[in-house]
């Protein structure tokens, strides 16, 4: 809902409100963002208008009538030159090389319309829209605000620039949201790290500094994710969070700046390093759309306040909501060394464990034997694939499964026909020492003729047989940065080329599942979940790791956006050994495949995945589309009804010490009565090592032969959890589980927990 009232405006969700007004001398301030508020007068809103009466010290006024200085305002805009040191929203060069800028406002008007971008995705979707001009005191510039008002408690923001002189404008930085508030009572919360150890949370307690989280690698990167958070020292379940996220896949930056009276500002948007735009007569530069959201209800009300969002206004229409397969993947079970008769070995064990759908991974296509060679030529290798790709599509959809496949389309080794047909068509600079990642170049997707190319050489291969899922890798960053395009616009450029790519394939191929993947969480963005409706989390599969990862990511998108594979141990990036259920649990809460080779699995293995695969399948959406909150030492599902869900609980050190563990619930409904109960299991006695002794008339050596015999037909019954409770009790006191094994005995009420511990708990109404 949007109120104009006079010179002010008051933009409300369900349960936010952000305000706004126009200052005397024309600028914007920014009046509140927060719990939702009722104005219907502009004097009411003048409430939360700052009272100055003349500037302080040695700060600048910005005219002589002014009782206050721009660097003492909150701004909805700000810029160079006019008394703000803090950081802009717009740095603009002009043609007279001057590079003050001075943005008034001109007009406003709003309605119901959702405009997408031109040449960025955006969100979509029902909203309330108001547009804002303002335009530049001394040149003939706009500067265009767009906000759209989502009632799931969502604003988003655009910025453009509007070019209306006869001769270039250049534009060194168009940042896509600037927002102030009145004090620095917060903390900043980044998540940070690099492949295969993706998105560690970092809590950093604001001063007077200014905190950066960027990237500049050409893409969005698994060294600063876009998503970040502003918190008032909240925790899970309560207190303030303010969370942002940027529509955009390539360089970003979040700034956290606290000002010398100590205001606080943050501003989002495209990485002005290395970036510099040449804005040409009457053209129009739209900066990404960024994501705003705000809960009083901690983090676990932001993070359900974003998955909602992203599932219902940033995945395409025909998949959101839309259950995904339980798929196998032929990458660690053979890594480049695939043939015919391995493949379908592979897809015949996974049919019938009741996998949905095979996925060929690296190494299908023409002369790829190892990773030095063949990308960019995107045929099959007849050598291993004699019948072709078509062939076994048919062959695996016979088998009861869905066909998948890899592919990484924006690279190229220089040992491919491609590239010795088209050098110039990468990235690189020519006459000097290239520095490689992986032995492959990135293709010029700034070049509009290399983009055409590309688009045909996929849609050839999309529809030479039955494709239903693609997985589209990214496997290096970018370096030797050159291209035929101006210096500043390559890696924009490269964005927006890529974009164009991805909408024209996933138009002409709507039925196809596309999964991004970027060397695992390289590239995990809402630019990309606008075409591609899941994305490969982390090319790290260790469940151990895959939890912290996983845990991450639930902060700010929903769980039917991360694939997760259960793999084989020791793993292969960790080399560690955790059971077959932990990895099993963590993979669950999300989108859940198989990378392991399935025909060297025990009888045990297989018959336990079978189960396993039964489970998901049972609580198939809940799992994918859930409200998911994290718990202390797990996580929860819950359906929009309240009346059923799931849980896992994780301990990956056992503690003699802490053998008392309660689960608490969340998202439950209070009033409402529940089963609860666990998944029941059993463990290889092997797991108890020689105290199989204890129990034996006859003493058995720890790993003989004997000690395997016996644990073919003997085994551990897991402990049995079962009550009937309220929705209060099960969340505001929890259930105390049973009795964890602390060497005095086991039987059916001992809870075998050793490191890596983990269980699966069902919770659903009861009339009980």
């Amino acid at each position: 809902m949007i109120k104009v009232l006079g010179s002010a405006f008051l933009l409300s969700t369900n349960n936010t409100s952000y305000a706004m007004r126009v200052l005397p001398t024309g600028q914007l301030e920014h009046l509140y963002y927060g719990q939702r508020i009722e104005a219907d007068k502009e004097e009411d809103l003048l409430v939360l208008s700052e009272k100055h009466a003349f500037p302080l010290g040695n700060q600048i006024a910005y005219d002589e009538e002014s009782s206050y200085s721009l660097e003492n305002m909150r701004l909805e805009y700000s810029g160079y030159g006019k008394g703000d040191f803090r950081e802009p929203l717009v740095e603009l060069v002009f043609p007279d090389h001057t590079f003050t800028t001075d943005f008034l406002f001109d007009y406003a008007t709003y309605n119901k319309e959702k405009k997408p971008l031109h040449t960025l995705p955006s969100s979509h979707g029902e909203c309330d829209h108001l547009y804002i001009r303002l335009k530049e005191r001394n040149h003939d510039v706009d500067l265009i605000l767009d906000y759209y008002i989502y009632e799931e408690d969502v604003i988003t923001r655009t910025t453009k620039i509007i070019n209306h002189m006869k001769e270039d404008l250049i534009v060194e930085r168009a940042m896509s949201l600037c927002l102030d508030f009145e004090d620095d009572q917060f903390e900043f919360i980044t998540f940070n790290g690099g492949w295969a150890d993706e998105m560690h949370k970092h809590i950093h307690n604001l001063s007077s500094a200014k905190i950066v989280n960027a990237s500049c690698m050409g893409t969005s990167s698994s060294r600063a994710q876009n998503f970040v958070m502003l918190s008032r020292f909240a925790k899970e379940d309560e207190g303030e969070v303010y969370g942002f996220n940027l529509i955009y896949s390539g360089n970003h930056k979040e700034v956290v700046e606290v000002s010398s009276t100590h205001k606080t500002r943050i501003v989002t948007g495209i990485n002005n390093e290395q970036f510099s735009y040449c804005l040409k007569s009457e053209e129009v530069f739209e900066a990404p759309e960024a994501i705003m959201g705000y809960s009083y209800a901690g983090f676990n009300g932001l993070s359900n306040i974003f998955h909602r969002f992203v599932n219902e206004h940033i995945i395409k229409k025909e998949w959101a909501y839309k259950e995904r397969p339980i798929l196998i993947n032929s990458w660690e079970a053979m890594y480049f060394n695939v043939n015919e008769k391995r493949i379908l070995s592979l897809a015949k064990e996974a049919s019938e464990m009741g996998i949905e759908l095979f996925v060929l991974d690296d190494g299908w296509f023409k002369g790829r034997a190892d990773d030095t060679r063949g990308l960019g030529d995107w045929e099959v290798d007849r050598k291993k694939l004699p019948k072709g790709l078509d062939h076994l599509s048919r062959k695996i959809h016979k088998m009861g499964m869905k066909f998948g496949i890899w592919v990484e389309p924006e690279m190229t080794n220089e040992n491919s026909d491609y590239y010795r047909e088209h050098p110039d068509w990468v990235i690189k600079i020519d006459g000097q020492m290239q520095s490689l990642g992986r032995h492959q170049y990135v293709i010029d997707l700034s070049n509009d003729e290399v983009v055409d190319d590309m688009i045909s050489r996929m849609t050839a291969l999309f529809s030479s047989c039955q494709i239903d899922y693609v997985k589209w890798d990214m496997n290096r960053v970018m370096s030797d940065v050159f291209s035929t395009c101006r210096k500043g616009e390559v890696f924009h450029r490269y964005i927006c080329g890529l974009y164009r790519m991805m909408d024209t394939l996933t138009l002409r191929f709507p039925h196809i599942l596309f999964e991004g993947c970027a060397s695992g969480g390289n590239r995990f963005d809402l630019g990309i979940l606008c075409y591609f409706p899941q994305i490969w989390a982390s090319d790290n599969t260790d469940s151990w790791c895959r939890f912290d990862i996983q845990n991450s990511y639930s902060y700010g998108y929903p769980q039917s956006t991360f694939t997760n594979h259960v793999s084989g141990v020791p793993n292969h990036q960790t080399l560690r050994v955790t059971p077959l259920a932990l990895r099993f649990h963590v993979a669950a809460f999300g989108l859940l495949g198989y990378e392991v080779n399935l025909l060297d699995l025990s009888k045990k293995e297989k018959e336990d995945i079978k189960q396993q695969i039964i489970i998901y399948k049972k609580q198939r959406a809940l799992f994918q589309f859930g409200n998911m909150y994290r718990i202390d030492m797990g996580w929860m599902a819950v359906d929009e009804k309240r009346s059923h869900a799931v849980g896992m609980l994780f301990k990956p050190i056992n503690e003699l010490s802490k053998k008392t563990v309660v689960f608490k619930c969340k998202g439950l409904d209070p009033l409402k009565r529940y089963h609860f109960y666990n998944q029941k299991m059993t463990f290889d006695i092997k797991e108890m090592g020689s105290l199989i002794n204890t129990a034996s008339p006859i003493h058995i050596k720890q790993g003989s032969l004997s000690h395997r015999v016996i644990s073919k037909f003997v085994h551990l019954q897991g402990e049995e959890e079962n009550y009937y409770a309220s929705g209060s009790l099960l969340m505001n006191a929890g259930v105390f589980l049973k009795q964890g094994f602390s060497a005095t005995g086991f039987n059916e009420d001992v809870r075998f927990d050793p490191d890596f511990f983990s269980r699966l708990y069902f919770i659903e109404e009861s009339a009980l």
